[in-house]
């Protein structure tokens, strides 16, 4: 019972995240700061910035660092992708000669298996994406905005980006844990709250 109120509660609190905010936010001791009233500032917890980064910087370094929350954000979207396919689909074809995609195990237990050339092919591919820009600006998908849409949308990627640093990091944990402790939390799957992906 215990752990299907932590996963409803888990479910409730991870939908929350999705749900733009319009909420004012009082002003405190804690968050008296001239960035909060940036895009990301939502209730409950308002300006979070624990650490005091913000304190004493000029706008330029802090647009610095929520483009670097953007792209950390961005990344880690994709990682928990990266995570969960392949719990459920492999490619087809080899990563290099001899080794079948289907081979290279999942998860932490991956960094052993793919061979030197496989991680070159990674390694270049995500540096010239991110250099050039290959990838571009995709049109499909997306709908003429105004500024108030723009902020809306630009809330939600900083939310689910928040939301996707936090899932990475426990799938991390879970995995690494049962990579030094194979079966330490009972089951055999990787992605345990989500039993129908392994139907």
């Amino acid at each position: 019972i215990k752990m299907k109120l932590a996963i409803v509660a888990s479910l409730i609190a991870g939908a929350a995240a999705f749900a733009p905010s319009k909420q004012s936010i009082r002003s405190s001791a804690l968050n008296d700061s001239p960035y909060e009233n940036e895009i990301g500032v939502v209730a409950p917890t308002g300006f979070f910035d624990p650490l005091g980064l913000s304190t004493n910087i000029d706008a330029e370094t802090f647009e610095a660092y929520r483009a670097s929350e953007l792209k950390h954000g961005r990344v880690c979207m994709l990682a928990v992708i990266g995570y969960i396919v392949p719990e459920v689909f492999r490619f087809p074809g080899e990563i290099a000669p001899g080794v079948a995609f289907a081979d290279i195990p999942n998860g932490v237990a991956a960094i052993e298996a793919v061979p030197s050339l496989g991680w070159l092919q990674m390694f270049f591919l995500i540096g010239a994406t991110d250099y050039y820009g290959f990838l571009g600006d995709f049109d499909i998908g997306k709908k003429p905005v105004g500024k108030p849409d723009l902020e809306e949308l630009q809330l939600n990627e900083l939310q689910n980006g928040r939301l996707a640093m936090l899932a990475f990091l426990e799938l991390l944990r879970h995995d690494s844990q049962n990579f030094i402790s194979p079966g330490f939390d009972g089951y055999d799957n990787l992605i345990t709250g989500l039993p129908f992906l392994y139907e």
